[in-house]
């Protein structure tokens, strides 16, 4: 049985995850690290060709090369969306190989990833850590999967690395235009996906970098997203993966006449509170809500001839119009969700490739995010004290990842605009079923049926107490639902395995994920 103690958010967290010792969350920027980071391995050029051509025959090669064995743990990445083919052949290969017991460590996994199921089965995966959406993540709260699971966030990905916690072997990098030396980048070539920043971590401190492309150019490859000095070895395939698929039905925009006032009233929300003035940033997230509050906010800011500095991305057509329309100096971008996104970043000099280490990281002298006026999210799950769950459903299955949800939470204002209810299953709760996010630090909620402002918010209540808006305790917000759909959801059917660790920002514990019973 897994020791459990209480963490200071009040959860049942686990002391240790997969033979590892594990710190409970103390709080939100109580947890303060000492030492020194992690440093990548020391290399000698004469190990490699004196011509700077890495190219290897094909990954079952590189991965021989790298010395690939038991217990290993392997990096790859998600810029290829569900269109990846990338993971799915290394993990193929080292079956092949005969390898068992590897800890895969991806930046995200999708649907396109359903065939690691039968991979765990064989046992060639002990574990999974990062985040899981649909099936594997499914699979994982069957309780099958052999080891923990752990969940991060983009930038407690980068903080697990650079601290130490997390030691990557052998890392590879889909890389859509690379050269024989190993300079890489996302932003052209046949499988174009955009920026390459959730790799740089990898390519940095893992002991051995492969890059697998589908469009080896000449040396040099410009611009470079991966610097070649960083990579070991170079595997070209037919193809790495579907670009057209790092498109989503989480990134259109809604049609919902409830989301879409939901989105309206989060835009004159922001108007209302002062947050829409010239020289301002946001950060709206890749939902169809979230992308109709930027046009909302477009269309505002085109009425009043305001500029915003910088928007940070997740990239999209809305973003790239707002940047070529003089809208927008920059897009910081994190991660590119469209295929217009891929084109700006190649075109546009102000729409710059970034990466979590700039983005995200609480364990860095400072971070984007944190200095955003407004960021713009999405939740499964709002309970009264304005705690959020982004990762399991109100029946407490694992479906869906963090991304970079934790990390904004640290922007001047994190506005939630979700709806009351789906699929009459109300979103506003006594208690989330996984806390992924402290209350202290998310400041609105907005729904179709009120705005609801953290009381902690002090100077947004003061602001906003004589608005035309519709601004009401959550408590009777959540009250109306219940009432609507006819009670409070079921308590979600749990046993006592822990099947997942929810790491906060800072890599403490903040809450666990439990097998789902039937």
């Amino acid at each position: 049985m897994t020791k459990l103690v209480t963490n200071a958010a009040g959860r049942q967290v686990p002391v240790e995850i997969n033979g590892a010792a594990a710190v409970p969350f103390q709080g939100a920027g109580k947890f303060v690290p000492d030492g020194r980071r992690a440093a990548p391995p020391i290399r000698a050029c004469q190990d490699y060709p004196a011509d700077g051509n890495k190219v290897v025959g094909d990954i079952k090669t590189a991965l021989r090369n790298a010395g690939l064995r038991d217990g290993m743990t392997i990096g790859s990445h998600h810029h290829l969306r569900n269109g990846d083919m990338v993971a799915n052949a290394v993990f193929q290969a080292a079956a092949e190989l005969g390898v068992k017991d590897l800890r895969w460590f991806p930046s995200a996994s999708f649907p396109c990833h359903a065939g690691m199921i039968d991979l765990m089965e064989q046992g060639v995966i002990h574990h999974i850590e990062g985040s899981m959406n649909g099936p594997l993540g499914d699979y994982c709260s069957s309780g099958k999967m052999k080891g923990m699971a752990v969940l991060r966030s983009h930038g407690g990905r980068w903080q697990a690395v650079q601290d130490g916690e997390v030691h990557i072997d052998i890392a590879v990098i889909a890389a859509p235009t690379a050269d024989p030396f190993g300079n890489a980048t996302g932003d052209r070539g046949p499988t174009a996906c955009g920026l390459l920043g959730f790799a740089l971590a990898d390519s940095m401190y893992a002991d051995h970098v492969i890059a697998v492309t589908d469009n080896l150019v000449p040396f040099p490859c410009i611009p470079w997203q991966i610097q070649g000095n960083n990579v070991d070895q170079v595997v070209v395939m037919d193809k790495i993966g579907d670009a057209s698929k790092i498109v989503s039905g989480t990134t259109e925009i809604t049609k919902s006449p409830d989301r879409l006032l939901i989105a309206e009233l989060t835009a004159r929300f922001c108007d209302e509170a002062g947050i829409v003035r010239d020289g301002f940033s946001f950060q709206a997230g890749a939902g169809g809500t979230a992308l109709s509050f930027a046009l909302f906010l477009r269309d505002m800011m085109r009425e009043r001839n305001i500029k915003a500095r910088f928007v940070r991305g997740g990239s999209t057509q809305y973003l790239v119009d707002m940047l070529e329309e003089g809208l927008t100096d920059y897009i910081l971008d994190g991660q590119t969700f469209d295929l217009e996104g891929v084109r700006s970043m190649r075109e546009n000099a102000g729409h710059v490739n970034t990466s979590p280490f700039t983005s995200y990281n609480w364990h860095g002298k400072g971070n984007f995010a944190s200095m955003l006026d407004a960021v713009v999210l999405g939740a499964t799950e709002v309970d009264v004290d304005f705690n959020a769950n982004v990762v399991t459903h109100s029946d407490g299955r694992l479906l869906h990842g963090i991304g970079g949800w934790m990390n904004c939470l640290a922007s001047k204002c994190t506005i939630l605009p979700i709806p009351s209810f789906r699929d009459r299953i109300p979103v506003l709760v006594d208690k989330v079923t996984t806390l992924c996010g402290p209350g202290e630090l998310i400041d609105v909620i907005v729904t179709e049926r009120g705005i609801a402002i953290n009381p902690l918010r002090r100077d947004l209540v003061d602001k906003l107490r004589d608005s035309s808006l519709p601004i009401r305790d959550i408590r009777e917000i959540k009250a109306e639902v219940e009432e609507i759909v006819g009670g409070a959801p079921a308590a979600p059917d749990l046993g006592d395995k822990v099947v997942a660790a929810i790491k906060w920002v800072d890599g403490t514990v903040i809450d666990c994920v439990r097998e789902v019973r039937g």
